[in-house]
């Protein structure tokens, strides 16, 4: 599909020097875990690591910059290191921003919102749970085919801090393993259900090859606050480098559906380069 005969003229510029700007000011980001950038404190890592050994990679050759076009290359990344909180925003990004969904995909909602992406021809994070994956492994093709990138977000959508280090494991491993049985990769990102993290998640995610990824910005849209007050959020946190949480799946989305259509057109207007980000 030529999605560039969608696109004004203006558009196009402005989102191919966005796209330059980024490329141009990535820089390798060293893999020391408390030196992973945030803006705003994570939550408490609680609880203590099972009797497991620590999974510890050196960062040799280990990147993180934004994917400005195409779709993501379907090859597993070296094992990043073991951190001890999550990205919340990606700086050194230029003018771009990071939409992503969670709980999904979800019949009902999760085609709206590729379609809208389609539309403008951006790329998006979807970070989806095992079981829901695994009764709707059409719509993980689709995401994957159009280029979003997939993360995990654990089987079941439990709180973690309150599970054994094995159920942990067992959450993580079957989800990125039922992700990499539909698209043919495992997933590199993953995110704690409720943004709740602990030492037995960051060790384990890092043992399955993948980098924890939180949020910039909080759209609520999970509690149907109305499509304008959604809106209004995204607008007042955009910035370079955040990323925006949503959710496509868990309930009513159709609020969140809306929302996008509002949103995405006036940020790209607003010369924001909506990406997501890619290791190498």
């Amino acid at each position: 599909m030529q999605y560039d005969q969608r696109l004004s003229g203006r558009r196009a510029l402005l989102r191919l020097a966005a796209g330059l700007g980024a490329t141009a000011a990535v820089h390798m980001i060293v893999a020391d875990p408390a030196r992973t950038p945030a803006r705003t404190p994570a939550p408490s890592a609680a609880g203590a690591a099972g009797p497991g050994s620590t999974v510890r990679a050196a960062p040799t050759g280990y990147r993180l910059q934004p994917m400005t076009e195409g779709t993501p290359t379907r090859l597993r990344s070296g094992t990043p290191p073991v951190r001890t909180r999550p990205f919340e925003e990606l700086p050194g990004i230029g003018r771009a921003m990071v939409l992503s969904f969670d709980d999904g995909p979800d019949p009902l909602y999760t085609p709206h919102i590729l379609a809208t992406l389609r539309e403008h021809d951006v790329r998006a994070m979807f970070f989806v749970c095992g079981e829901m994956a695994r009764d709707n492994q059409d719509l993980v093709r689709a995401i994957a085919e159009e280029g979003h990138t997939i993360g995990n977000h654990s089987w079941t959508h439990p709180l973690v801090t309150k599970l054994s280090r094995a159920g942990v494991r067992d959450e993580l491993g079957a989800t990125s393993e039922v992700i990499e049985k539909i698209t043919g990769a495992a997933p590199l990102w993953y995110r704690a259900p409720y943004g709740a993290w602990n030492r037995n998640s960051f060790e384990i995610g890092a043992a399955l090859g993948m980098e924890p990824m939180a949020w910039t910005v909080d759209t609520l849209d999970w509690t149907e606050p109305g499509v304008g007050t959604i809106v209004r959020r995204v607008r007042e946190g955009a910035a370079p480098g955040v990323v925006v949480l949503s959710h496509d799946a868990g309930g009513d989305r159709s609020q969140s559906v809306d929302a996008l259509r509002r949103y995405l057109p006036e940020l790209l207007d607003d010369g924001y380069l909506v990406t997501v980000p890619q290791r190498r």
